[in-house]
C-alpha cells in the first residue's frame, strides 16, 4: 500500500499500539483518537461514550482502525464495569462510524474491533464466521458492537470486524498474567483443561488487520485465530515447554469462579473457533503453531 493516512483509537492499548508503531515504520502517517484536546497534529479529540469525534480530524484518511473499549479481563465484572466494557465500544463504534457517514471525503475502510466472545460456548464444535452468535453478556456486546457501525457500512465505507482471540503477549491483554505465573513454575491448567482456547500472536493480529486494511473487497467478520486452536491443557504443555517450567499446578473451576465471579465462564469456557475467511482471502500465518507463538512473545 502506498503511504497511507490512518486514524487509529486504542492506539495506547497492546494491539493499536502495536498497529501504530507497525504502520509508522512503514512510512504511514497515524492519527490518534484521544479523549483529551489534541495536543500535537496526529492527534483528534474523541469522547466515546459522549458520542463524540472532531471530524475535521478525519478528513484525508484513508482508513479507520477502531479498537477502543475498557479491556474485559482488566477486572471483575460488575454492572458498573460491564456497562464501561458496553458503553466505551458500543457508543464509541456508533460515534466513529456516524462520523465516517459524516464526511464528504470518506476513508474507502472501516476496520472495527469485534472479539470471537461473539460465538459464546461452542464445546469441541468448530465454528468460523457463519456460526451464530451465542448468548450471555459477551455475545451480546459482540452483535451490538457490530451493529454500531452500521452508518459507515449505509454510507459505503468498506467495513470489516476483527473477531479477534486470546492474544499471546507478555505486554497486556489476558498472556501477559500466565507469563509471570508460569516463569515461576506457578502455571497449571485452569479447570479440568478441556476447553479450547483460540490464540492469535501479536504479530499476526496485527498483520491481520494491515492485511483488512489492504485488501479491496474485504468486507464483514473475519476470526483473527490461529488456524489450529488448542485445548487449555494443550496450551499449558505447550507454556511448560518453552519455558523450561513445571505445570503440576491446577486451578479449580469454584476457585476461578469465586475469584473472578461471571468471568469466569469466559475462562472456562470453550471456544474452539477457526480462521476460515482470512485463510480463503489469502493471509499467512507467521506463527500458526502455539509454541512459535509463545517463543514470538
Amino acid at each position: 500500500m502506498e503511504r497511507a493516512r490512518i486514524a487509529v483509537t486504542g492506539a495506547s492499548g497492546l494491539i493499536g499500539g502495536a498497529l501504530a508503531r507497525s504502520l509508522t515504520a512503514d512510512g504511514h502517517q497515524v492519527v490518534r483518537l484521544v479523549r483529551r484536546a489534541a495536543r500535537a497534529a496526529d492527534e483528534v479529540c474523541w469522547d466515546p461514550e459522549g458520542r463524540y469525534v472532531d471530524t475535521a480530524g478525519l478528513a484525508g484518511c484513508d482508513a479507520v482502525v477502531n479498537l477502543a473499549g475498557a479491556g474485559v479481563g482488566n477486572r471483575r465484572w460488575t454492572d458498573a464495569y460491564k456497562a464501561r466494557i458496553r458503553a466505551g465500544r458500543v457508543l464509541g463504534t456508533a460515534a466513529l462510524a456516524e462520523a465516517i457517514a459524516a464526511l464528504d471525503d470518506r476513508p474507502r475502510v472501516f476496520v472495527n474491533g469485534s472479539a470471537i466472545g461473539y460465538y459464546g460456548e461452542t464445546g469441541d464444535r468448530v465454528v468460523d464466521e457463519s456460526a451464530p452468535a451465542g448468548s450471555g453478556f459477551l455475545p451480546e456486546l459482540c452483535v451490538e458492537w457490530e451493529a454500531a457501525a452500521a452508518p459507515a457500512r449505509e454510507a459505503g465505507v468498506r467495513t470489516a470486524f476483527v473477531r479477534t482471540g486470546l492474544v499471546v503477549s507478555r505486554k497486556g491483554g489476558a498472556w501477559a498474567r500466565l507469563f509471570p505465573l508460569f516463569k515461576a513454575g506457578l502455571g497449571g491448567r485452569m479447570g479440568d483443561g478441556r476447553q479450547y482456547w483460540s490464540y492469535v500472536s501479536l504479530h499476526d493480529e496485527v498483520a491481520a488487520i494491515r492485511h483488512l486494511i489492504d485488501t479491496d473487497g474485504l468486507s464483514g467478520p473475519f476470526n483473527v485465530t490461529a488456524p489450529n486452536p488448542l485445548t487449555n491443557r494443550e496450551i499449558t504443555e505447550a507454556m511448560g515447554r518453552v519455558l523450561h517450567r513445571p505445570t503440576f499446578f491446577t486451578v479449580p473451576a469454584p476457585a476461578l469462579r469465586t475469584v473472578l465471579g461471571e468471568m469466569a465462564g469466559d475462562v472456562l469456557g470453550s471456544a474452539r473457533v477457526v480462521p476460515r475467511r482470512l485463510l480463503e482471502s489469502g493471509f499467512t500465518f507467521a506463527f500458526p503453531d502455539i509454541e512459535g507463538a509463545i517463543r514470538a512473545a
